[in-house]
């Protein structure tokens, strides 16, 4: 069994309030389906976080139409499994899964439920793809830990799978062991799962939601230039599309996976995606500007030798910027037409000379607030700012009032359910 694996797209991100990737997203994609091309895998999977927001626009969701569309015209035997992450509305997803049936495309956006167990329906196959070389089992987001759910749709394929296929299964879950690089938050204030929560019997467990490409207890697969060669099961993070945000500085690429048979071996080769706008930090020889003029003066030199990205400054703590700096920047790069793009972020260093100054004030990016789906994580980077607060108080609070609504969710799932399943009278 051939896959490719990848998660995280993101469409639709405006990043940094400003500046639309939709270019980058399409450049992604020609790399993409040349690889479907010429590796014709019988599955491309996406894990999750297909768009950035939950109510993409009409021109972002014609955007994701044309695209999957043009890689089941250019590889019409290859099964393209797309689950909810995060990001995504799961209903919004689950809503378009008929008519995408059509295209050999697999859209899995409503996660199973607790309840989903005390019943005999066959639940289990809505989330099961049966290839002939192969089974996928197509987990969308899900909150908390659903283990018993997870392992009933994986005994189901045991059931079945009486020719020893491979199994892969999807899912868009922080898991022990991984690497958060890139990401702002704490590992010990990120929920995560031991890898054993998501059951037993896959092969190959397709992650998405962590950003940097990962084997989780293989650490040598970092190495994006070898083959990695592992005995069944192995779990792994794609990573995303994208740079999501300028603090992921390690190569992105998309998985190409070979499995032989169930619980046999499984191979991986990374394919680098060439991104195309890199991020870069100015000064480049890891030194500090200490004036704005200085700043400038680099940047227009910078800029000048062609290519396109991003750019954010390295400043020396006592520097003393106009209030206009930004809109200099702005200007500055106004000729460009949007191919070198602005990173409002600074970087300071050194330490203030200032003995009364005050400690600086927190900045979030757009894209730092939206994978903060814990209040905790916010709560947790700006506590310095609430003395005598009690964290936790306030995460046993939270804890509770998550319990609540999920209880509350799923009752009101179960009532709807015995409402539409309920005789007439």
């Amino acid at each position: 069994m051939k896959i490719l694996h990848t998660a995280d797209l993101h469409l639709g991100q405006v990043i940094y309030q400003n500046y639309d990737r939709s270019d980058e997203h399409q450049h992604f994609f020609r790399q993409l389906e040349q690889w479907c091309k010429e590796e014709q895998p019988d599955a491309l999977l996406v894990s999750g976080d297909v768009f950035d927001i939950q109510q993409p626009s009409a021109t972002v969701k014609k955007t994701f139409t044309d695209y999957f569309v043009r890689l089941h015209q250019e590889c019409p035997q290859m099964h393209i499994v797309i689950t909810a992450g995060n990001h995504d509305s799961a209903s919004r997803i689950q809503a378009d899964s008929s008519i995408w049936e059509l295209a050999n495309a697999h859209l899995v956006g409503t996660p199973p439920t607790i309840d989903s167990l005390d019943n005999n329906d066959g639940w289990q196959y809505n989330y099961i793809i049966r290839l002939d070389s192969g089974y996928i089992v197509a987990l969308p987001y899900m909150t908390g830990d659903r283990r018993n759910v997870i392992q009933s749709i994986l005994d189901k394929v045991a059931d079945d799978n009486t020719m020893r296929l491979p199994v892969v299964m999807m899912a868009h879950q922080a898991v022990t062991g991984l690497d958060p690089a890139g990401h702002h938050f704490d590992i010990g204030t990120l929920r995560t799962l031991d890898p054993s929560a998501m059951g037993n019997g896959y092969d190959y467990l397709a992650l998405g939601h962590i950003h940097k490409p990962q084997t989780i207890g293989h650490k040598e697969d970092d190495n994006i230039n070898t083959i990695a060669a592992h005995r069944s099961p192995v779990v792994r993070y794609s990573g995303s599309a994208l740079h999501v945000s300028c603090d992921e500085t390690y190569p992105h690429t998309v998985s190409l996976v070979e499995i032989d048979c169930h619980q046999g071996k499984v191979q991986i080769r990374q394919l680098r995606i060439d991104e195309l706008r890199h991020f870069y930090v100015l000064p480049s020889d890891g030194t500090s500007f200490t004036s704005a003029d200085e700043a400038l003066e680099s940047m227009t030199e910078f800029v000048s030798k062609g290519e396109r990205g991003y750019i954010r400054f390295r400043f020396d703590m006592n520097t003393d910027l106009p209030s206009n700096f930004g809109q200099m920047i702005y200007d500055a790069l106004l000729p460009y037409n949007d191919e070198w793009r602005y990173n409002p972020k600074m970087l300071w260093t050194g330490v203030s000379d200032s003995k009364d100054s005050e400690k600086e004030e927190l900045v979030f990016e757009v894209a730092e607030l939206q994978q903060m789906t814990d209040p905790m994580m916010f709560i947790e980077r700006t506590q310095d700012q609430y003395p005598g607060l009690d964290l936790e108080d306030v995460r046993q609070a939270f804890e509770e009032v998550k319990a609540e609504m999920l209880l509350l969710n799923e009752e009101k799932e179960v009532k709807n359910r015995q409402k539409t399943t309920a005789p007439e009278q």
